[in-house]
C-alpha cells in the first residue's frame, strides 16, 4: 500500500512534533517544581485583556490547532483513507469503540457524582504524541499499521469536537451563536461561488471565532468549522485548503501543541500528589486509557471484521491492533482540554489531579504500546 505526499508530511510532522510535546511537557513540569515555581505559575496566570495567558492559548491558538484537524479531516473524507468506505470503516470501528469504553470504565466509577462529567477526558488520543512513539519503531512499521492508527486517531478527534460542542457546551447565548452561523453561512456560499483568495475566510472566520467565544459554545469549533468552509476543489497545490494545510504543519506542531502543553503542564507537585490517585475520577481517567483504549478499539474492530463490515489488512495481525489500541491511550493534549472544559467550575485541585492522571495513563500506554508493538512486529518480521 503506498503512502501519499500529503500522509507522508503530516505523518513526518507529527513525529517531530510528538518528540517536541515529550520535551515541552518535561521541560514544563521541571520548572513548576523547581525554585522559580511561584513565578513560573503566576506568568501563565498573568491577565492580558481579562485573560489569562493560558486562557488565550487555550481558547485562541487551539483554534488553529483544531482548524489544521478539520482540514486533516477533510482530506481524509475527500482523498484520503476515509474517502473509501471500506478503508474507512475499520479505523471507524476502533475509534468508536476506543470511545465508548473508555467512557463506559469513568462512568462506571463516577456516575451520580460531581466528577461524572469528565467521561469524555480518557475518550480521546493525542494523535502527535502517539504517532511520535510508532516512529520510534522505524521500518518495521507496517505502511497498514501508520494509516489504521493515524485514521482511528482523526476520527477520535471528531469525536472529541463532537463531544465538546454537544456536552461542554455552558449557557447560549443564541443571538451571538446565529451572528456566527450567519458568518459561516455566508463563507460557505462565497465557497459555492468558487472565490479561492483566503483573505475572505481568514477576516470571516476571526470574527466567526469572536461571536463563537461569546456564544457560549467553546470558540476553538470555529477552527472545525471554518476548515470545511474553506474551498477544497481537487485537493491539489494550487488549492486554498492544501495552501492553509500545508502552512499551519510546522507552527502547529512547533509552537502551538508545545506551548499547550507547556502552559497546561505547569503542575506544582506536592508530597501528597499520590493521594489524589485514590478518588474515582482519576482511577476511571486512569484504567480508561490504559485499558479501555486497547479494549475498546481491539473489540469493536474485531466485532466489525466478524460481521464482514470491516476487512483487517493483511500486514496487520489482531495482536498489532491490540499495540495501536495502547497507543491511543496516550490522551495528553486532547483529554488535558477536556479536564479544563470538563472541570473548570469544580475547582483547580480537581483538574490538577486529573491532568496528573493523565500524564500517568499516558506514559503507561506509550510505553506499554511501544513495548508490545516492538515485540510484536519483531516476531512478526521474522515468520
Amino acid at each position: 500500500m503506498k503512502l501519499t505526499k500529503t500522509f507522508k508530511a503530516f505523518f513526518k510532522s507529527e513525529k517531530a512534533g510528538g518528540l517536541l510535546l515529550l520535551f515541552a511537557t518535561i521541560f514544563s513540569l521541571c520548572l513548576a517544581n523547581s525554585p522559580f515555581q511561584t513565578e513560573y505559575i503566576a506568568f501563565w496566570e498573568t491577565q492580558l485583556a481579562h485573560h489569562s495567558i493560558t486562557h488565550w492559548i487555550n481558547d485562541g491558538l487551539m483554534t488553529i490547532f483544531f482548524l489544521l484537524i478539520g482540514l486533516e479531516l477533510e482530506r481524509e473524507i475527500y482523498n484520503g483513507e476515509l474517502s473509501s468506505i471500506k478503508n474507512a470503516a475499520l479505523p471507524i470501528f476502533g475509534a468508536l469503540g476506543g470511545m465508548v469504553v473508555p467512557a463506559g470504565i469513568f462512568l462506571a466509577l463516577n456516575f451520580g457524582t460531581i466528577t461524572q462529567n469528565g467521561a469524555g477526558i480518557p475518550m480521546a488520543t493525542d494523535i502527535a504524541f502517539a504517532i511520535g512513539i510508532l516512529s520510534l519503531l522505524g521500518n518495521c512499521v507496517p505502511t497498514s499499521l501508520k494509516i489504521f492508527l493515524t485514521a482511528l486517531a482523526v476520527i477520535d478527534d471528531l469525536g472529541a469536537i463532537i463531544i465538546i460542542a454537544i456536552f461542554y457546551t455552558s449557557t447560549i447565548a443564541f443571538v451571538n451563536l446565529f451572528i456566527a452561523l450567519g458568518i459561516l453561512g455566508g463563507l460557505f456560499i462565497l465557497n459555492r461561488m468558487k472565490v479561492h483568495n483566503l483573505f475572505p475566510y481568514l477576516i470571516g472566520g476571526v470574527i466567526m471565532w469572536y461571536f463563537m467565544l461569546n456564544s457560549g459554545v467553546h470558540a476553538t469549533i470555529t477552527g472545525v468549522l471554518l476548515a470545511f468552509a474553506i474551498p477544497f476543489g481537487d485537493g491539489g497545490k494550487k488549492t486554498s485548503s492544501y495552501k492553509i494545510q500545508h502552512f499551519l504543519h510546522k507552527p502547529v506542531a512547533f509552537f502551538i501543541l508545545p506551548l499547550f502543553a507547556i502552559a497546561n503542564t505547569c503542575i506544582a507537585i506536592d508530597s501528597n500528589w499520590h493521594e489524589g490517585l485514590n478518588h474515582p475520577n482519576t482511577i476511571g481517567i486512569i484504567l480508561g486509557l490504559v485499558i479501555g483504549k486497547p479494549l475498546g478499539i481491539w473489540l469493536f474492530s474485531f466485532l466489525g471484521v466478524t460481521l464482514g463490515i470491516c476487512v483487517l489488512p493483511k500486514d496487520l495481525q489482531w495482536k498489532t491492533i491490540i499495540g495501536a489500541g495502547m497507543l491511543g491511550g496516550i490522551g495528553f493534549t486532547m483529554s488535558i482540554f477536556i479536564t479544563l472544559l470538563a472541570f473548570k467550575n469544580d475547582g483547580e485541585e480537581v483538574i490538577t489531579y486529573s491532568k496528573i492522571a493523565i500524564l500517568i495513563a499516558s506514559f503507561i500506554a506509550g510505553t506499554a504500546g511501544f513495548l508490545w508493538l516492538k515485540y510484536t512486529l519483531k516476531t512478526q518480521l521474522k515468520k
